[in-house]
């Protein structure tokens, strides 16, 4: 169902999600969601629950962060990896004392939450599709909305990105464009959409666009389950380990390959921040190929027009791929350069720092005195 938000001056639903990605103006837009004044219609994502007494505890068994010391109020996020430590499925979590919520993009809603069902057993826990009842409203402020709080727990999600979390480990180096990424999700009861465009109407506080959140997004290097991830990735390629993975709790599915990649390996593939040269005035969308000297090494994951930053994009390129070269973005036909800036660089990985031992029945030579 189209959201209240849709019936505001300008608003425009550029990809058929429901929500709008602007209001006309996405670079002012950005810019007073960057300055806390705004507030963002998120009504299509997904909202679940798990409710009873083992649920913390059995959402710590499957997933790969720590969660059974989450107090009310509280928010983490947490993978469901494969057996291969592929991703498979994020989502964002705060806990009241008597439910987690998970907060989730839309298309994965229910294959997550068929998945976790299947997986209760003889465990004390319930899950639920809770998205017809509550509505996500994101922000980079804090405005006065009305948050829903069935247990008398305000349910807003803190995003932990601004920081490395414990058990976390962070591959990007230097500053971090993240430490002041102060970007909250808050559930709303979905009723009071259209109590909340009224007072915006109001001039109470303004609307932002989608496109708004998904620039500043990318300036923050902030991967998203639904541009980021493919079938192949694994969390050190997105810098994941970060915020939403924990390194040292109990067994976990994909356990193995987190720690064998972080200790001894490298990830593969690697997340980079690109700019793009605007001069021919197109935009590469996600998908666009991405290459180095004619050849191919990675494709565009999320791409916008930032009001600082101009033509920007998070990409992810072969681990080999030179991270000083200038890159080559294809965009419908148009070769655009893009500079990278290094997320997880090259080297990321290899922590256990083990030292190389020669090949068994190999010959060591010793010196000639």
């Amino acid at each position: 169902m189209p959201s209240p938000f849709l019936s505001l001056p300008g608003a425009v639903d550029t990809d058929g999600s429901g929500v709008p990605a602007h209001y006309g103006n996405p670079l002012g837009e950005q810019r007073a969601l960057a300055e806390g004044r705004a507030i963002v219609d998120l009504s299509d994502r997904a909202v679940l629950s798990v409710t009873g007494p083992d649920r913390l505890s059995w959402l710590n068994s499957l997933t790969s962060q720590a969660l059974t010391g989450l107090q009310p109020g509280e928010s983490s996020e947490t993978l469901l990896l494969d057996v291969t430590g592929r991703v498979e499925h994020a989502a964002r979590l705060v806990d009241d004392g008597e439910t987690t919520w998970l907060l989730v993009d839309h298309p994965e809603a229910e294959g997550l939450r068929t998945w976790l069902d299947s997986m209760r057993f003889m465990l004390r826990v319930e899950v639920a599709d809770r998205t017809a009842e509550f509505a996500t409203i994101g922000t980079l402020g804090d405005p006065p909305l009305p948050i829903a709080a069935p247990a008398g727990v305000p349910l807003i999600w803190h995003d932990p990105w601004h920081a490395v979390t414990p058990g976390g480990h962070q591959y990007a180096r230097g500053e971090h464009p993240g430490a002041g990424w102060s970007w909250s999700e808050r559930l709303v009861p979905r009723d009071a959409l259209a109590s909340i465009v009224t007072r915006v109407r109001s001039g109470e506080f303004a609307a932002a666009g989608t496109l708004a959140a998904d620039a500043l997004r990318i300036a923050a290097w902030r991967p998203r389950f639904s541009t980021e991830v493919d079938e192949r990735t694994i969390p050190h390629e997105l810098d994941w380990l970060r915020t939403a993975v924990h390194l040292s709790k109990g067994c976990y599915r994909g356990q193995e390959t987190v720690a064998k990649v972080h200790n001894l390996g490298h990830p593969p593939r690697r997340l980079v921040m690109l700019h793009l040269d605007g001069s021919e005035g197109v935009h590469p969308g996600r998908g666009a190929l991405v290459s180095l000297d004619g050849k191919e090494v990675g494709t565009v994951t999320s791409s916008a027009l930032h009001y600082e930053l101009g033509p920007i994009a998070l990409a992810i390129v072969k681990r080999s791929a030179d991270a000083s070269a200038t890159l080559t973005v294809d965009a419908d036909g148009v070769s655009v350069a893009a500079a990278q800036e290094v997320v997880v660089p090259p080297e990321a990985g290899g922590e256990a720092h083990v030292p190389h031992l020669p090949r068994l029945g190999a010959v060591t030579r010793r010196p000639r005195a």
